[in-house]
Parts: C-alpha cells; sequence; structure tokens
C-alpha cells in the first residue's frame, strides 16, 4: 500500500483527497501548516507528497527545496496560482508535476498512479526485474518473451497498471481512473472489452498461458509469467 501525504491548510478539501486516496487503497497523511511537513515527512516516510503551494508558516515553494534537499519522494504541487506554473514546470524547485485548482479527486487519483508507476519504472519494475515484460513508457510500446505486443495506447496503460502491481486485484473503476485520464464516463463492458483483446495478445505471447486473469465478482489481475 502506496504511503501519499497530503499537504494542504484546507481542511474540507484535505478530507477529499485524504478519502478519495483510501478508496483507492492508500495509505495518507494530511499536514495543514508548513512548518510541521518535515517532521511529519521524516515520521510517514510517504511515497508521495501532494503539496499545496499556499500554506502557514511555511509556503510549498520552500518546503519544495526543502525537500529536495533530503528526499527524492514525487511531489506533485498543487496550485491556484497559474502564474506559478512555468516556475513548477522548469523543474527548479525539483517538483515532478503540479495540478491546478479546482480540480476531481479523480484528476489527482490519476496523476498520483501516473507519478508512482513512473518511479516503479525508473527503478525497474518487477516486470522488468523478471527479464520477461518490457515496457516502454515513452514509446508506449510492450513485449513479453521477446515478442511485440502491438498494443494500443488504452492497451498499453492496462497493461502498465496492471503489471506494476503484479496479483494485486483491481476493480473494474479502478482501472478507468488509470486509463482515462480525461475524466470521460465508460461502462464496465468497455473495460472488459479493452481487457479482453489485450489478454488474446498476451497470452499469444505466452505460449498460451493467462497472464490477465479475472477474479470473479471483483475485476482483474495481472500474475507475472515466468522467464
Amino acid at each position: 500500500m502506496n504511503k501519499i501525504l497530503i499537504i494542504e491548510d484546507e481542511a474540507d478539501l484535505a478530507q477529499v483527497l485524504d478519502d478519495y486516496l483510501k478508496h483507492h487503497h492508500f495509505d495518507t497523511a494530511i499536514v495543514s501548516d508548513g512548518a510541521r511537513a518535515m517532521a511529519t515527512l521524516e515520521e510517514f516516510q510517504p511515497d508521495l507528497i501532494l503539496l499545496d503551494l499556499m500554506l502557514p508558516n511555511k509556503d510549498g515553494l520552500s518546503l519544495c527545496r526543502e525537500i529536495r534537499s533530503v528526499s527524492h519522494v514525487p511531489i506533485i504541487m498543487v496550485t491556484a496560482k497559474v502564474e506559478e506554473i512555468d516556475r513548477l514546470l522548469g523543474l527548479e524547485l525539483g517538483a515532478d508535476d503540479y495540478i491546478c485548482k479546482p480540480y476531481s479527486p479523480r484528476e489527482v487519483v490519476a496523476r498520483v498512479n501516473a507519478n508512482l508507476r513512473r518511479v516503479q519504472f525508473d527503478q525497474g519494475s518487477p516486470a522488468t526485474e523478471h527479464n520477461a515484460l518490457l515496457l516502454d513508457e515513452d514509446a508506449m510500446a510492450a513485449t513479453l518473451h521477446g515478442n511485440e505486443l502491438n498494443l494500443t495506447a488504452v492497451e498499453f496503460r492496462l497493461l502498465s497498471a496492471l503489471s506494476a502491481e503484479p496479483k494485486r486485484v483491481f476493480t473494474r473503476d479502478q482501472l478507468m481512473d488509470r486509463i482515462y485520464r480525461d475524466q470521460r464516463v465508460v461502462n464496465d463492458r468497455t473495460i472488459d472489452s479493452h481487457i479482453t483483446k489485450l489478454r488474446k495478445k498476451l497470452t499469444a505471447a505466452n505460449a498460451g498461458s493467462e497472464v490477465v486473469r479475472s477474479v470473479y465478482g471483483v475485476g482483474y489481475k495481472f500474475e507475472m509469467p515466468a522467464k
């Protein structure tokens, strides 16, 4: 279970984020005062930080610099100040991503998952370590046992989400959050259709053995193929 530190002084907004992230199986902690953030960071040891720009006692820009001096944990800056975006994207602060207020909790979860997947990919995901499934995020290309899979963009995002956490069972809603970043509304049959096509390609590349399995009444999981 990934740990997310929410540094946000708007109590209602922080609680909405906290509830939504917990619903998507994240462990969370909230800090409302910039001056207490570093102590909580050291104690909680998060896998990712949601950092508001405007905070009491110590602002988000100063905190971002301070966090970067001691940690490489991914930081998503949250801002209502559009004029700050260029600075955030310029990496002068060490932030990895940004979200502009107002935003939907679903967008936040999608950004959190995208940044966590990037870190897992950079560090060598379980799939890469097994040398069976290889994903190239930049080219959106995938191979299994050396066989090119020829995936669509949606199929690639599905495979990336599933393989990042082998054997975890994902519900259809959780998969929607990961593959549809424009927050479009789709039904379960759409996800099932994409999964069916993805499974056929994976099974063919894995000598007829299933890689993505259905869990009745729940969703789907990825089981890492052997070398």
